[in-house]
C-alpha cells in the first residue's frame, strides 16, 4: 500500500509553503524506498513554486538535490542495499529505450523524462519532490554517494554540480583550458571547483569583488568585477570556454568578446526573459553560442566519483523546513553562500 509521509508544499504562486502530506507508491520490484535527509534549494525550485515558468500544478512539494539513505529495496534490485548512501537528482524515469536514453543521456529522452516533481509519473499521477521524509524512485536513477562527500554537501551535486560539469565535459574541459565562469553563486562555485579540478586555468567574472576571496579560494586564478569599464577590453580573446551561470540578463556581445578563435559561450543560468546578441559578434572568431542541460545519470555518478576523488563539494548553509521561503527570498537576493539545503528531519 502507499506510504503516507510528511512534506512540505507550495499550493500557489503568492503562498508560502506549507505542511502537508503526500503519498509515496508502495516498493516495486525494481523500486528504491529513501529516507530522505537533506534537499537542496535550486532556483529553478522558486521559479516552479512562484509559477515563473508557466503553469505550474498546485500544490507541489518541490526539491531535485536529494540525499538520504536506503531504507527499502524491491526483489530484483542488485545495485543497492538498505543502508546505503543514495541521492536522486532532476530525474526519476525516461522511456530507457530511445537513442538518447540508450546513450545514456537521459535528459534529451525523446519520449520526455519525467521530472522529480511537477511532472507526471508513468503510473499517471504528478511527481512530487524532495522536500519530504521520503521518496521511491526505480533503482536505474538512483545514485550512488561516495564516502568522502558528506551528504549535506552532496545534495547540491545532484543539479548544480551536475549542470556544469556536464558542459565542462562536454567542451573538453582540461589542462591548458581558459574558462571564464560568470558568476559566483550556487552553479558558479561549482564550475570553479570542478573546471581547476579538470586543470583549467579559471577566471571568475562577477558584479564585483565582494566574493573574491572566495572564489580564489575555490580554485579560481583570477577574479575580475564586470562593473569596471576596462574589463571586457583587457580579457579580449583570452578563453576558449565562457560558462554563464547566471540567471539574470547580461550583455551577450560583450561577453562572446571574451572568446578567443573557435570559442564557446554555453548558458547554464536560465533568464527570465529573452536575450539577444549581434551576429557579428560570432562571425568575427568562429564563435559558438550554446546552452547545456542536466546530465545523464551515467555522467552525474562519473560527477559524484570526480567529486570525492578531488575533494570537491558544495558549500552549503543547512536550514529546517519552516526557513525555506526566507530561504527562497535570499537565493533571490544572491544573500547565500552557495547553496540552502533543507534538512529534511525538521519536518518531523
Amino acid at each position: 500500500m502507499p506510504t503516507t509521509v510528511k512534506a512540505y508544499a507550495a499550493t500557489s504562486a503568492t503562498e508560502p509553503l506549507t505542511p502537508t502530506t503526500i503519498e509515496r507508491r508502495d516498493v516495486g520490484p525494481r523500486d528504491v524506498r529513501i529516507d530522505i535527509r537533506y534537499c537542496g534549494v535550486c532556483h529553478s525550485d522558486i521559479h516552479t513554486a512562484r509559477g515563473e515558468w508557466g503553469t505550474t500544478g498546485y500544490p507541489v512539494v518541490l526539491g531535485h538535490e536529494i540525499t538520504g539513505i536506503v531504507a527499502e529495496v524491491g526483489p530484483e534490485v542488485t545495485r543497492f542495499r538498505i543502508g546505503d548512501r543514495v541521492g536522486v537528482g532532476c530525474l526519476v524515469d525516461s522511456c530507457r529505450e530511445c537513442t538518447y536514453c540508450r546513450r545514456g543521456d537521459e535528459q534529451f529522452c525523446t519520449e520526455g523524462y519525467v521530472e522529480t516533481y511537477s511532472s507526471t509519473g508513468r503510473d499517471g499521477l504528478p511527481t512530487q519532490g524532495g522536500f519530504s521524509e521520503a521518496i521511491v524512485v526505480t533503482e536505474d536513477f538512483v545514485l550512488r554517494i561516495p564516502a568522502g562527500i558528506p551528504l549535506d554537501a552532496a545534495a547540491p551535486l545532484l543539479c548544480a554540480g551536475i549542470t556544469v560539469y556536464s558542459p565542462l565535459r562536454h567542451w573538453r574541459t582540461g589542462p591548458g583550458t581558459r574558462v571564464a565562469v560568470v558568476g559566483l553563486g550556487g552553479l558558479g562555485h561549482m564550475a570553479v571547483q570542478l573546471a581547476s579540478a579538470m586543470g583549467a586555468e579559471v577566471t571568475v567574472l562577477s558584479q564585483s569583488l565582494a566574493k573574491q576571496e572566495d572564489g580564489l579560494r575555490l580554485g579560481a586564478t583570477r577574479y575580475l568585477a564586470t562593473s569596471d569599464p576596462d574589463t571586457f577590453s583587457r580579457l579580449a580573446a583570452s578563453f576558449d570556454l565562457v560558462v554563464n551561470t547566471v540567471s539574470a540578463s547580461i550583455d551577450l556581445d560583450a561577453h562572446l568578446s571574451l572568446l578567443d578563435v573557435d570559442g564557446t559561450m554555453v548558458n547554464v543560468g536560465i533568464p527570465e526573459h529573452p536575450l539577444s546578441l549581434n551576429a557579428f559578434s560570432l562571425l568575427v572568431r568562429r564563435i559558438s553560442y550554446a546552452g547545456s542541460n542536466i546530465g545523464g545519470i551515467r555522467e552525474t555518478q562519473e560527477m559524484l566519483d570526480f567529486c570525492a576523488a578531488h575533494g570537491i563539494a558544495a558549500v552549503v548553509e543547512t536550514i529546517g523546513a519552516e526557513q525555506v521561503d526566507e530561504a527562497f527570498d535570499r537565493v533571490v537576493a544572491s544573500d547565500v553562500r552557495y547553496r540552502f539545503v533543507v534538512d529534511t528531519t525538521t519536518l518531523a
